[in-house]
C-alpha cells in the first residue's frame, strides 16, 4: 500500500520539477528537458503529456511553454505540499 503512496509521490515529484524547468526555459524541447533533468526522453515525453493534460503547459511549434494556469500551482504547491506532510505525520501516530 505505502510503495504505491511512494511511486505517486516520486511522479509527482518528477512532474513538478518538469514544469518549474518549462518555466525556466521556455520554450523547450523534449531533448533540452531530458538534458537538464538528466531523466529518460520517454519520462519527460509522459510528463509533459499529463501537464499538457492538466493545462500547465501547451505545446508551441518551438516547444514546450508554460500556462498561467502553471504559476498559480507553483506559487502554491509549497503550502499545498505542507499540508500533505502534515497529514502523513498525522498518521504516524496511529
Amino acid at each position: 500500500m505505502l510503495a504505491k503512496l511512494k511511486g505517486e509521490v516520486d511522479l509527482l515529484g518528477r512532474h513538478l520539477q518538469v514544469l518549474t524547468t518549462v518555466v525556466e526555459h521556455e520554450p523547450i524541447g523534449i531533448m533540452k528537458l531530458s538534458l537538464l533533468l538528466d531523466l529518460p526522453y520517454h519520462r519527460i515525453r509522459y510528463s509533459l503529456r499529463i501537464l499538457e493534460h492538466l493545462g500547465y503547459i501547451r505545446a508551441s511549434p518551438s516547444g514546450a511553454m508554460a500556462t498561467p494556469k502553471a504559476q498559480m500551482l507553483l506559487g502554491k504547491v509549497d503550502r499545498e505540499l505542507d499540508e500533505l506532510i502534515r497529514q502523513i505525520q498525522a498518521l504516524k501516530k496511529h
